[in-house]
């Protein structure tokens, strides 16, 4: 969510799929958590727009409570929907926030729409990372490129005395990155008013936009645009034929 909005405050056009159809949070943490999705003439979903991002999310047609049990056709439904019966208008990125985990989605996504790429957001400890790992194989099987590794939680600077806390790790999502042959696209600290933005429909990198964090955040969206913009330029490969 946050990457997506400093995209926007970036002067891009952007859109934000909410593809945790499970856990669909993405509108609570963007301040729509009571909006309901409309329709135009064409029967084309009009997303909701909030700090400069379209956004989309089961979290409009459910209920806050609401369990949502569904099996993969019914997931690939819901994905092609969001993808070809929404009304996004011109867009220079369509950012999709995934479940975790290897699943479902990924597999709807790369069977419906060319994917420019995907960002493994990991943890510094060895669990996230091995996992990570995971991610990164499934998308390579995929061809689908991988635009690079995030950090997040990276260390925790006490508020007191400025002191950095390595809670989880240090530089295992830079090294990883390293071992894999992906990007380093930055590192996301823990930071109290993340979590509250989140909580409130704030991102940080509209309410503390000049904040460590938040900058963070902004780093992260400058790497991400130019390893999009390198991915477009790479000649595609060349088939190979036969020789006769």
């Amino acid at each position: 969510m946050n990457l997506a909005v400093a995209l926007a405050r970036s002067g891009s056009r952007v859109g934000l799929i909410d593809g945790d159809v499970y856990g669909p949070n993405v509108p609570i943490m963007l301040g729509l958590g009571r909006t309901q999705l409309l329709a135009d003439e064409e029967q084309k979903i009009i997303p909701p727009e909030q700090h400069g991002v379209r956004v989309v999310s089961m979290g409009f047609l459910a209920g806050d409570d609401s369990a949502i049990i569904w099996r993969g056709p019914m997931l690939h439904g819901v994905v092609r929907q969001f993808l070809q019966e929404v009304r996004w208008g011109q867009l220079d990125y369509l950012v999709i926030d995934m479940p975790p985990g290897t699943g479902d989605v990924a597999l709807s996504l790369s069977q419906t729409v060319p994917v420019a790429g995907a960002i493994i957001v990991t943890t510094p400890q060895q669990v996230s990372l091995a996992d990570s790992r995971r991610a990164v194989r499934m998308y390579q099987k995929l061809n689908i490129p991988v635009l690079g590794l995030i950090e997040n939680m990276s260390y925790f600077v006490c508020p007191n005395c400025r002191h950095e806390s390595d809670i989880f790790g240090r530089g295992g999502g830079e090294d990883t990155a390293t071992e894999m042959d992906v990007p380093f696209l930055g590192r996301i600290p823990i930071y109290e008013p993340i979590r509250v933005g989140s909580d409130t429909g704030q991102p940080i990198v509209i309410s503390e936009p000049g904040s460590p964090a938040a900058q963070a955040f902004v780093h992260v969206a400058e790497q991400t645009a130019a390893q999009i913009s390198i991915a477009s330029y790479r000649p595609a490969p060349i088939p190979l034929t036969p020789a006769k």
